[in-house]
């Protein structure tokens, strides 16, 4: 430590982002992916566990109101026994009724996909099931044929088992009992594990909203079906990162501001309906902002919003400031200063390095030694500070895809780096509505050498990158832009006639909601699994071609082709990925 610096304390926030897309067919209401409900009892589940674990630690929870739609859809199932998801239909199946061939398609299709090394593999009786179906078998399509209704009905459960959370197997014995059992399950286990599963979906919003009273959590926002916002307020922002890129044919998506305007009010709703308060913080969907994103929430009771390092970056290198510093211009919020000082949004921007050590590093290492080496991080980040100074270090990661990657779902990791910072004399975990209470104090009575800085400018960009390139400027991602724009003009000009009932233009507006989330566009490309690629494409492509079907229009022949197709063997992990 220097001579100038002197023992102090450094704010930590952490945010964990939650969110799933909309996979409910638009016809038939049907869940076409599980995604869902699974993550809810592995990580929406753990990650609260966590928290009510060590009362000390405090965190920000982002959800995606889409995300909570569906929690609650869900949640509904298991209330009225009205299943609109197969896989948990197919649990409760009686034994000695016969599967279709497309029902032995869909078990045999999901209930393998979970990383191998970590969800399959530790258990042999499990692993024993992915040996008989894909052994001599290529790709196992051939086990349709051949596999009984008793292998399917085990594959079943073993693949619920194995998505279920640490904290969960801790506190529910049932999932332990099971796994001991390991084959031949009973009709009635099965149903005892179908229960289970509906006991703690439903207990997970009220779980965090408890979390939240008690002042443990902040829970933020992100508009409300995660749409990229700035490219609908406007495609040309992002050639502010990347001034050479392709851009769609359509000059612009048609009304963007007001589509923007109607996400983020429906979000508000959502979050004051279910968490009592509407949120006063945003997590931009991917972190992408731009100065005309703050200018279109601005006023609308936000005071934080979050985004990336590479953001941060290339806004002060436009601003013309030093990044001779890193410390210096990262560790600390930014007043968005375009706006009058009464509506000022405060910004806050990840450290990319810290918060990929999770994301990706730490998954190979014991999860006692990377929570220490993660404390060490913060802690050589305070010993750089001179006297007085106040650092915030924001790391924000996906708080439900990276822990499928780590032995027990990060257990261990998760409970040692709790229990650590939540004891540590010099780093204090709080929040960013939190943060921004303690500056304000502190600017109040001059006691704090640094505060909040100015950023004049924000070059639009999102957590990846700093730029849009994951969502748009490639062949395949700038032809599905196309598509959605033509819907939306195509919407205009229909709901401008006034042709269609107040309920009907309502659930166009929706539908073309859902079209806007950002997650058709991440998953279009050649980098991520062909699999994966296809269920996406063809459910954006089914909600586009609704839209049309509200509209009592024709869809366009353009949307019976695939848009991309992804490839055999990609590069990218699919649900997350790197920021640089």
């Amino acid at each position: 430590m220097s001579e100038a610096a002197a023992p102090g304390t450094l704010d930590f926030v952490l945010l964990w982002h939650m969110h799933q897309p909309d996979y409910r067919d638009p016809e038939s209401g049907e869940f076409c992916m599980p995604w869902v409900y699974l993550h809810a009892i592995k990580d929406y589940a753990d990650m609260a566990g966590h928290l009510e674990r060590c009362p000390g630690m405090r965190a920000v929870v982002n959800f995606a109101p889409v995300l909570l739609d569906q929690i609650e859809d869900y949640a509904d199932q298991f209330a009225t026994g009205h299943w609109r998801d197969p896989l948990l239909r197919l649990l409760g199946r009686p034994d000695g009724t016969p599967f279709t061939d497309d029902e032995r398609a869909l078990v045999l299709g999901q209930c393998f996909n979970a990383n191998h090394r970590q969800l399959i593999a530790p258990y042999s009786a499990y692993e024993r099931l992915h040996e008989l179906a894909y052994a001599g078998e290529g790709d196992g399509r051939d086990a349709l044929g051949y596999l009984s209704e008793r292998y399917l009905l085990d594959l079943l459960m073993w693949y619920h088992l194995a998505w279920t959370g640490e904290t969960v197997r801790r506190a529910a014995p049932l999932v332990t009992e099971l796994m001991a059992i390991g084959s031949a399950f009973t009709h009635a286990q099965r149903l005892a594990l179908r229960d289970l599963i509906g006991t703690l979906v439903a207990t997970i919003i009220p779980r965090y909203r408890r979390l939240a009273e008690a002042g443990q959590v902040e829970l933020s926002a992100t508009p409300h079906w995660h749409p990229l916002a700035p490219l609908l307020l406007d495609f040309e922002s992002a050639r502010e990162a990347r001034p050479e890129l392709p851009l769609p044919r359509a000059a612009s998506y048609p009304g963007g501001a007001e589509r923007v305007a109607f996400q983020w009010r429906t979000a508000v709703a959502s979050h004051a309906r279910r968490f009592g308060i509407p949120p006063t913080g945003m997590w931009p969907a991917e972190g992408g902002v731009s100065d005309a994103l703050v200018c279109a929430v601005t006023g609308s009771g936000i005071a934080w919003i979050a985004s990336g390092e590479k953001v941060l970056e290339h806004s002060l290198k436009a601003a013309g400031r030093s990044l001779a510093d890193r410390d210096d211009w990262l560790y600390r919020p930014y007043r968005l200063s375009m706006h009058s000082e009464q509506q000022a949004i405060t910004g806050f921007f990840r450290d990319d390095r810290l918060s990929d050590l999770i994301g990706f590093e730490y998954r190979n290492w014991d999860g006692g030694h990377a929570a220490t080496h993660f404390v060490g991080e913060l802690e050589a980040i305070l010993a750089r500070a001179t006297r007085g100074e106040r650092r915030t270090v924001s790391v924000m990661v996906d708080g439900e895809n990276a822990w499928e990657y780590y032995p027990f779902n990060a257990y261990y990791f998760l409970s040692s780096l709790y229990d650590q910072l939540a004891a540590h004399p010099r780093i204090r975990p709080t929040t960013f509505r939190d943060d921004l209470t303690a500056h304000a104090r502190e600017r109040a009575t001059r006691t704090a050498a640094s505060g909040i800085g100015e950023l004049p400018v924000v070059v639009a960009g999102s957590w990846v990158y700093g730029d849009f390139t994951t969502w748009i400027g490639s062949p395949d991602k700038n032809a599905a832009w196309d598509l959605l724009a033509a819907a939306k003009q195509a919407a205009d000009d229909v709901l401008g006639s006034g042709r269609l009932s107040d309920a009907d233009r309502d659930a166009v507006l929706l539908r073309l909601a859902v079209c806007e989330a950002s997650d058709w566009f991440w998953w279009f490309g050649d980098y991520n699994p062909a699999t994966s690629v296809e269920r996406f494409d063809r459910l954006y492509r089914a909600n586009l071609a609704h839209v049309y079907r509200l509209l009592h229009l024709p869809a366009p022949f353009a949307l019976q082709a695939p848009i991309s197709r992804g490839a055999a063997a990609a590069r990218s992990e699919g649900a997350i990925r790197r920021a640089s």
